[in-house]
């Protein structure tokens, strides 16, 4: 297939390098065009000065922006991957955003004769990097099954949730059951340390039965020795909890534990700690303690 690759940031670079390996044609567009560019020194393919070169001729358009503004800039700006698609293209959102803005482009991918499904992922850094990223898919079952050459060169599983927006939607869960996850993984590190025992045999143990998690087997013992310089930054974190809780309200559900993690995100974000990985959630428990 011919694909287009908009958006070379964590996430994106290394998926885009994916979609290459697997030999479909592939351009790139990044806002750094440095960072585009070596991307093209390291990989199979060209890159475009603008979002809407970069689509102008692909049979699969894939996007991994920051946010919800960014999304319009690329789709709908006087530049973007909307403005000279060729009809019948197939745009593929990876962002995680708003549901409402999924709508809204997928509404105006109808108009002009495109199609469109938001697929936000899971799976961070590392699961970009080596191909296994979880996707969450709102769209329809034809786009999907046509999107599935693509979207295998980098996901080990990609469920189609409903209709557009359902993807961003999963998402949102997502996230709501890692800030969950992290806090209780807070407090048993902490209390395991306290009590004398050894993190990494706990770990080991804990990770067959039913406390078992990727956050305990893989941020578990890190947290135990304060090491976070990596995996998803909290100040990403935080940009999705807020969509969380913004969705929430329109649904007229609270959620006081999302919000209580989100405001510790917050209040390590104040302390300089923006870049460090979601795990750092372990210091807010220390402040509190």
């Amino acid at each position: 297939m011919k694909v287009s690759f908009i958006g070379l940031g964590t996430m994106g670079y290394p998926m885009a390098g994916h979609v290459s390996k697997a030999g479909h044609t592939v351009v790139v567009y990044n806002r750094s065009s440095e960072k585009a560019q070596k991307w093209c020194e390291e990989h199979t393919g060209t890159f475009a000065s603008t979002p809407a070169l970069a689509a102008q001729n692909s049979d699969v358009v894939l996007t991994c922006v920051g946010n919800d503004d960014d999304l319009r800039a690329v789709y709908l700006g006087p530049d973007g991957a909307f403005q000279n698609a060729k009809v019948g293209t197939l745009f593929i959102d990876h962002t995680t955003a708003s549901a409402e803005v999924a709508k809204e482009l997928h509404q105006a991918a109808q108009e002009r004769g495109f199609f469109f499904m938001d697929a936000p992922v899971s799976g961070g850094q590392a699961g970009a990097v080596n191909g296994v990223l979880t996707v969450m898919i709102g769209g329809e079952k034809n786009d999907v099954d046509k999107a599935q050459p693509v979207l295998d060169c980098y996901a080990k599983a990609s469920t189609l949730m409903g209709p557009v927006g359902n993807g961003q939607i999963a998402k949102m869960v997502n996230q709501i059951l890692i800030g969950g996850v992290l806090s209780g993984l807070s407090e048993g590190i902490r209390f395991a340390q306290k009590a004398g025992l050894d993190v990494a045999t706990l770990v080991d143990t804990l990770k067959h039965g039913a406390a078992g998690s990727w956050q305990l087997e893989n941020r578990g013992e890190t947290m135990s020795k304060d090491e976070f310089d990596f995996g998803f930054a909290i100040e990403w974190m935080h940009k999705d909890l807020g969509l969380c809780l913004a969705q929430a309200e329109k649904m007229g559900l609270a959620l006081p534990l999302t919000q209580a993690v989100d405001q510790d995100y917050q209040d390590l974000m104040a302390e300089g700690r923006g870049r460090q990985d979601t795990s750092v959630l372990v210091k807010a428990f220390d402040k509190k303690s």
